[in-house]
């Protein structure tokens, strides 16, 4: 079988202030009719940076420095930037791993997917909207007629995410480049996402591109996985072959560091504390944008969260998870029950306390994009805090900022560097140095590690309770990635429609959960582990 895409000796180089960096290098790998080729790897190993110049997108200071990249049997390195046009979207569709940077604030959903439609001659007017409604309840956005009109920031992360995958599968293109097109999804919703990939490829043999840093995920829903490693392809096979007997010692590195629900738990034995967070009655409603609507995003909930302990907050995508997160931090107000923090409410905290308060709490968002201002080194970034409280001179700030880029596994040369020039899960690594250059008390992490590769998250939840060990850090932890929540936690709440539907230690909730919704949580986990799952189902393709 000719293969749809063939990629040939592709090399590609960043200009840096100092030097040309080489971040692809001599990279081969083919892509047959209705495949799924996934290409794993740690941050910063050169994956993404393959999609991206098979789609001719890489940034201004990317360049290919060698090599061919045939699509139906075309050399996209040598088409113009109008063939380029053309071929995007129809050709090939692509869902990337960012929606906040990938979805325009200002329009609504419905039309930012309508635009591709329209701009590739599919669909216009009644057509098109009736083309985004199948899209959206084809991703699993709920009520899809009412949704249709809202903008980004009144979607949830996960579903902004879902958003951008109805937007690459608009024009029912050849070929499908997924770039991470999972990671801020809950668990349910992923399988379903990933279900109806798999149906296309097979109805309509669209061929799919994965990137991912999720093992497990590669070894369910992929023929053929290429292991990159460093910017080179170390090992490719079929997907069960590869992740059951891997060759290469850095593939078995990978697998080692995979987390699962038997995995060897980094939180310490439970012991008696004081509460330094007590939440009780929460209540949040938002009112729905033109139809005089509300909705309840938080409803009666209660927990607490003792000193020097992990508390995590599990569901799908829009249960309400990231609203308590923003309400504890005191970035929204409730509608009504309490938050008291050290014995004190936040409600009734004036500016100056406000300000004290967030000393002592800080956040690592689910988005790194959004986390680091793109003008500034990451350096500046993560001594900002310490300038903004006057802690320190400049001396003493950069010095601080070294440190804690060294505490997070990335060199204190990366200081220099914008956040564009760092991999998603390098810039997730910067936000979490950046949330621990106060000291603070109370660190609320949402989704801080879904960006992250096996071998980086492993070394960040050895970090966060290394410190919580040392520093008797406390942890809200907003998680939809369910192995890592057992392996952190002291005690876990499940959260549905707005309210805690299950509650206990995280071995009550994995061992022995008393909820069906707990039990489907449990059971869309991608495998039980990565060795068996697919492996090559549908044959094929050589790297």
């Amino acid at each position: 079988m000719t293969p749809l895409l063939e990629i040939r000796d592709l090399s590609v180089a960043f200009r840096t202030r100092r030097r040309d960096v080489t971040a692809v290098e001599n990279v081969s790998m083919e892509i047959l009719p209705g495949q799924t080729v996934a290409v794993v790897g740690e941050s910063g190993s050169g994956k993404s940076t393959t999609a991206a110049a098979v789609n001719r997108l890489l940034p201004a200071n990317g360049r290919i420095t060698g090599g061919q990249v045939l699509f139906d049997g075309r050399d996209l390195v040598k088409a113009s930037a109008r063939e380029m046009s053309a071929i995007r979207g129809a050709g090939i569709g692509l869902v990337p791993q960012d929606p906040m940077s990938n979805l325009n604030p200002l329009m609504r959903i419905g039309d930012q997917i309508a635009e591709a439609l329209e701009v590739h001659g599919v669909a216009t007017g009644k057509a098109a909207r009736a083309r985004v409604l199948e899209l959206l309840n084809l991703v699993g956005i709920p009520d899809p007629a009412r949704r249709i009109g809202q903008y980004p920031h009144e979607f949830s992360g996960g579903m902004r995410q879902r958003a951008l995958i109805a937007m690459g599968l608009a024009c029912r293109p050849k070929l499908l480049i997924a770039d991470e097109p999972t990671s801020a999804l809950d668990v349910t919703v992923q399988r379903r996402i990933l279900d109806q990939l798999e149906q296309l490829t097979a109805e309509m043999g669209t061929a799919v591109f994965l990137i991912t840093h999720d093992l497990a995920l590669a070894a369910e829903r992929a023929d053929v996985v290429a292991v990159m490693h460093q910017g080179r392809i170390v090992e490719t096979g079929k997907a069960g072959e590869i992740l059951a007997e891997p060759e290469h010692e850095y593939t078995r590195r990978l697998l080692g560091a995979v987390p699962s629900l038997s995995s060897v738990r980094v939180a310490e034995p439970e012991r008696a504390a004081e509460d330094l967070v007590v939440v009780e009655g929460l209540r949040k409603v938002f009112p729905i944008r033109g139809t005089g609507e509300e909705l309840t995003a938080v409803d009666a909930v209660s927990f607490a969260i003792p000193r020097g302990r992990t508390v995590s907050i599990v569901g799908e995508s829009g249960s309400g998870k990231s609203t308590t997160a923003n309400l504890l931090l005191g970035l929204d107000g409730a509608t009504s029950g309490s938050i008291r923090f050290d014995g004190t409410d936040l409600a009734g905290l004036g500016r100056r306390e406000l300000f004290a308060f967030r000393r002592r709490v800080q956040p690592v968002f689910q988005n790194p994009y959004a986390s680091l201002d793109p003008r500034y080194p990451v350096g500046k970034s993560i001594a900002e805090p310490l300038r903004v409280h006057r802690v320190g001179g400049a001396a003493e700030r950069k010095k601080a900022a070294a440190e804690l880029l060294e505490k997070v596994s990335l060199p204190a040369s990366m200081a220099d560097r914008l956040p564009h020039e760092l991999s998603g899960g390098q810039r997730q690594r910067v936000a979490i140095a950046r949330a621990l250059a106060l000291s603070p008390e109370l660190v609320v992490l949402d989704e801080a590690v879904s960006a992250l590769d096996v071998l980086v998250q492993a070394q960040i939840l050895e970090l966060l309770a290394e410190l919580q060990r040392e520093l008797g850090l406390s942890y809200l932890f907003i998680s939809h990635d369910l192995a890592v929540v057992r392996m952190i936690s002291h005690a876990v709440h499940v959260m549905r429609n707005g309210r805690i539907v299950e509650s206990g230690t995280a071995e009550d909730i994995f061992d022995h959960p008393e909820q069906d919704y707990t039990r489907e949580l449990l059971a869309a986990i991608p495998g039980a582990g990565p060795s068996g799952e697919r492996g090559g189902e549908r044959g094929g393709g050589q790297g």
